[in-house]
């Protein structure tokens, strides 16, 4: 059986009695009433975020790209990297961001910020006075090159700046590109256009 409310009387009692209750004849206060319909209107958006499959990409890819990125850093930081790694690195964008970043504050000064040379040799062509080898790239920038002026950069920017470093230098090439060795060969470094 519905009763009314009686709006007229605040201090009203229902007429049904439950194990001896018995409640006033009272609507809700309407902070009440709002935080009701808005936790419906919030879990209705919540599940449509999260369950309606148009409205979101998947987790599992993202998952994977993030534990990629972190096994890439872990492995940047280790003892020695191999020219593999170092490769694998150059194609990752946050790598390569990150390696650029240290690039422009550092390096950019000698080597221009296209890596095109201007005190120190061009860095994006296939002649490489040190060495154009992945690992060879991070023992140039590690220990220096003091006879042409360039600083020991190993104990300033520590190994993981610098395998970001030489990620971002190595990702203007590819593996296995022919790579001249001026000292072998004889050749002048390419100067600075």
């Amino acid at each position: 059986m519905r009763t009314e409310i009686n709006h007229k009387d605040p201090e009203a009692i229902r007429e049904h009695t439950f194990d001896g209750i018995q409640e006033y004849d009272k609507r809700l206060p309407n902070w009440w009433l709002i935080t009701l319909y808005g936790s419906i209107l919030f879990s209705f958006a919540y599940w449509m975020y999260n369950e309606y499959p148009k409205t979101r990409q998947p987790d599992g890819p993202a998952i994977e790209k993030e534990m990629a990125r972190i096994a890439l850093a872990a492995q940047s930081t280790g003892a020695a990297l191999t020219d593999e790694q170092i490769w694998t690195m150059s194609k990752d964008a946050t790598i390569v961001a990150a390696g650029k970043e240290t690039f422009l504050s550092n390096c950019a000064s000698c080597h221009n910020p296209d890596l095109s040379g201007k005190i120190g040799p061009n860095l994006k062509d296939q002649i490489w006075i040190h060495g154009g080898l992945p690992t060879q790239v991070v023992h140039t920038i590690t220990e220096g090159v003091a006879a042409k002026g360039m600083p020991t950069w190993g104990p300033i920017l520590g190994k993981t700046k610098i395998s970001e470093v030489a990620s971002f230098i190595m990702s203007f090439h590819a593996p296995g590109e022919p790579i001249i060795d001026a000292a072998k060969a004889g050749a002048a470094p390419a100067a600075a256009k």
